[in-house]
């Protein structure tokens, strides 16, 4: 493996990509250039936007892949290629060789020096803001799987990248899909014509099973075992709140047209007490409230055997409105409506490159950077309510000395920090609480 990235590295990264601004442009693609594309992180993530963006639009190429691990990387390819096989159209946009793909911790430095024009970011999230600053320093347009950061030191260096991006022009999608998808984006105009009135209070869930975990394996390090494991991990996930109950919270903060002010919240680790799930928590409830008083119950649920729910639910002073998970939406009140759902639905996976990729080529390009900052942070905040028992403000929750970074990142030795107490963690602290 090639060397490890020090604290002081990823702090250097940052503070490099806000000294470029005025250094170099964005990258120019007229309506009929091919967008060369390059993966960073090649999990199923990684893949399924690989092949979500191939399907997006024409004269897009994936060209380079890189990931920590060289058997990840395979698998991924492997993947693309099953595609390729059964679509002559996909197999056309493919044309990753041997000598574009890379593995390591540098693997992010050779796919954007590979000549690429678009990077996708889907390694863990604890690494999405050194290779946002990265590819944007270089020039890149980005789409940035979510979340983007894990504390608020990470919120602070994307928010500094959201500046270099908007300065330099360049396109920067995240994978917020609900802001693409058609009922969600029917019921909103509803909501903002006035359907429901003023948004007075919500519910946003996403309960679910289990999920995932890999058994540790004998010739991984420490470090090894955690990434590989990224989701039990804070430092590398941000816990499940953060990690994927953002999407609802990110409803929330879109539909009330606001971020919350503060938070109270519970939470525990209940059911997966076995080291094998890290330190993280199985379940959380957090109370958000907005500057115009509404506030918002957030529930989020990892526990195998329980039932799920996910979705959204606000209530306003003429009605309410309901969106599911499953594909329905529904306003309730004096200007009822439900969402008609077609036939043939538009994956909203897909749209979202679709959306990304015309902006760029229009010249226009959509830098969605600002709003997944605020909902990664109001997640982030309502993890951190639950992890120290306290009511915590926004302010607190942006500039709070919060840096999960471990000492040294690399395939090494690394103890797992303890799991969070209400009443005694502290929101200002590093990897080891």
């Amino acid at each position: 493996m090639t060397d490890p990235v020090s604290r002081r590295t990823f702090i250097q990264t940052t503070a490099a990509a806000t000294a470029v601004i005025a250094l170099h442009g964005g990258v120019r693609i007229a309506g009929s250039d091919v967008i060369r594309v390059g993966v960073v992180g090649c999990g199923g993530r990684g893949t399924g936007a690989a092949r979500d963006c191939l399907r997006a639009s024409e004269g897009v190429e994936v060209v380079a892949l890189g990931d920590l691990a060289p058997d990840r990387l395979a698998r991924c390819r492997g993947e693309l290629a099953k595609f390729a096989q059964a679509d002559p159209a996909f197999a056309a946009k493919l044309k990753v060789t041997d000598e574009r793909c890379f593995s390591g911790f540098d693997a992010v430095d050779k796919v954007i020096a590979s000549g690429v024009d678009f990077v996708i970011l889907a390694a863990p999230p604890f690494f999405r803001p050194a290779h946002l600053a990265k590819a944007l320093a270089a020039g890149k347009h980005v789409f940035a799987e979510k979340p983007v950061a894990v504390d608020s030191a990470g919120i602070r260096s994307v928010l500094a990248s959201y500046q270099v991006a908007k300065t330099k022009g360049l396109g920067v999608g995240v994978g917020t899909q609900r802001r693409h998808q058609t009922e969600y984006l029917q019921a909103l105009e509803r909501i903002q014509g006035g359907a429901i009135g003023t948004v007075m209070s919500g519910q946003v869930y996403w309960n679910q099973g289990g999920l995932w975990n890999l058994d540790r394996q004998p010739e991984w390090t420490d470090a090894e075992w955690q990434i590989r494991n990224w989701l039990y991990f804070t430092w590398l996930s941000g816990d499940h709140i953060v990690e994927q109950h953002v999407h609802n919270i990110d409803v929330a903060n879109w539909f009330i047209g606001a971020h919350p002010v503060k938070a109270v919240g519970t939470g525990g680790r209940q059911s997966r007490t076995d080291p094998k799930y890290g330190h993280i928590y199985d379940h959380f409830a957090v109370d958000f409230e907005y500057p115009s008083g509404a506030r918002v119950l957030s529930m989020c649920r990892q526990i195998e055997g329980t039932n799920g729910r996910i979705g959204e639910h606000f209530i306003g002073s003429k009605g309410s409105v309901e969106l599911r998970n499953e594909g329905t939406a529904e306003i309730r009140g004096a200007n009822a409506w439900t969402w008609a759902r077609p036939e043939k639905r538009i994956n909203p996976y897909v749209q979202e490159h679709t959306d990304l990729i015309a902006s760029i080529r229009a010249g226009k390009p959509l830098n969605e950077l600002l709003t997944i900052a605020e909902s990664n942070l109001t997640a982030i905040m309502g993890r951190e309510a639950a992890y120290t028992g306290q009511e915590v403000t926004w302010e607190q929750a942006l500039n709070a000395e919060l840096d999960l970074t471990p000492p040294l990142v690399g395939f090494g030795p690394l103890e797992v920090p303890p799991v969070p107490m209400p009443g005694k963690t502290k929101l200002s602290r590093t990897f080891n609480g």
